[in-house]
């Protein structure tokens, strides 16, 4: 079966960026800033994974499988969820989650393996969600852009969540595949302020350039919406509307939030992080996050981990939702993406396969 991916793209209606000085990747560089990049130096490992997916069964995230090309992340978001896994390795979460970083060179193979076994019934793939999969490292392992490729091959959907405005580098395979109804793009969208992104997400794309991947993706046919994540109190909250504004304006499609988690050794690194940075606010942030937690820093069940509850809880989920529908945007969790034209590049096509509807 032919596709419209790059291996067939004859009137060269998709032209991906082949030079890196085609491509602003939006780091902030500060020679004053200890978490620039230029001054601290990045470690990557390769592993040779088993296997390439993961499946989930949380009834909090819209996905069954997802693909992390990458462990660790350069990005350096002080609040994110995942820097506890690098434990696993006995590096830590902070710096080591940002520095010592382990590339999946074999994860193409891994997944055409996957796909290609007999049993297999395709639904969509979330790409980079531990880590982002644009982080700065894939401007030279390219291992996104390899994935990206098999699953155009196979027909497979895949929707991507990302701040790293490497993703406009694969535009030509995103819009192929969404030509298809087989791709969306989130933008992980937290603030409009360049001082705070700084501070918080020291070395991802700036507000204006997130703002430039959702007009650019839009223009080129490619679903897109944000995600507002994490809400943090008398931190970013006043920014919701504000971000709802901009992200309308700019194309998104859909839009959802999370409020901040912190779980395992993230309570610790966050609360450091507030008293070096907001230290007038500090106390009152964790207090506010303890009361929508049932007075703990973190709740870990389901349906509650990723909002919170209690009055203010209630107050963004409001707030949100109202602008939200305001601005046209849609609140559902996911893009219908279709699992219908799935098939091996040999010529085998499933049977019986469950149509999303579109």
């Amino acid at each position: 079966m032919r596709t419209r991916g790059t291996g067939n793209n004859p009137h060269n209606r998709y032209q991906p960026l082949t030079s890196d000085r085609d491509l602003d990747d939006g780091w902030y560089h500060d020679p004053d800033d200890m978490l620039c990049p230029d001054s601290i130096a990045t470690h990557v490992v390769d592993e040779q994974v088993r296997s390439i997916i993961s499946t989930n069964q949380s009834p909090d995230v819209p996905f069954d499988q997802s693909i992390n090309p990458y462990r660790g992340c350069e990005h350096g978001c002080i609040y994110c969820f995942a820097r506890p896994t690098h434990a696993y390795w006995d590096l830590s979460p902070g710096l080591d989650f940002e520095t010592q970083l382990i590339a999946k060179p074999n994860g193409a193979q891994r997944l055409r393996e996957a796909l290609d076994k007999p049993n297999y019934v395709p639904s969509p793939i979330a790409l980079g969600v531990n880590t982002d999969a644009y982080q700065p490292l894939e401007k030279k392992r390219r291992l996104t852009r390899e994935l990206l490729q098999v699953l155009r091959e196979y027909n497979h959907p895949v929707s991507i969540i990302t701040k790293g405005a490497l993703i406009l580098r694969d535009l030509d395979l995103l819009a192929s595949l969404a030509e298809d109804g087989l791709c969306s793009v989130r933008v992980s969208l937290t603030t409009l302020d360049n001082e705070l992104k700084r501070q918080m997400e020291p070395r991802t794309a700036a507000p204006a350039t997130r703002l430039k991947i959702l007009r650019e993706l839009s223009a080129a046919g490619v679903p897109t919406g944000i995600i507002l994540g994490p809400v943090i109190p008398f931190i970013n909250d006043a920014e919701i509307e504000a971000i709802l504004e901009a992200a309308a304006e700019n194309g998104a499609r859909r839009a959802s939030w999370i409020m901040l988690r912190l779980p395992w050794e993230i309570h610790e690194l966050f609360e450091d992080w507030l008293l070096r940075h907001f230290p007038d606010r500090a106390r009152h942030v964790m207090n506010r996050i303890r009361d929508m937690r049932g007075g703990k820093a973190y709740d870990n069940r389901f349906g509650h981990r990723m909002r919170g509850q209690g009055i203010y809880a209630d107050l963004i989920r409001q707030r949100f939702n109202r602008k939200a529908r305001k601005l046209g945007l849609n609140l559902h969790e996911a893009e219908p993406l279709r699992t219908d034209l799935f098939a091996r590049p040999a010529g085998e096509q499933l049977s019986l396969i469950p149509v999303t509807p579109i």
